[in-house]
């Protein structure tokens, strides 16, 4: 199961906002986050691809 935090970031004139995934590796199984900024609009599209 994945976990999620997104953050909302205000930078002079751009909104962005910083989601950080938590994703499991295939190989060890240990878990990783995985974090980027972006538009806020396409964060529940980055947090649903795998």
């Amino acid at each position: 199961m994945a976990k999620k935090t997104v953050a909302t970031l205000q930078s002079s004139s751009k909104r962005l906002t910083k989601a950080i995934k938590m994703v499991k590796s295939p190989k060890t199984g240990a878990y990783t986050f995985v974090e980027s900024v972006m538009a806020p609009e396409l964060v529940n599209e980055w947090l649903n691809k795998k």
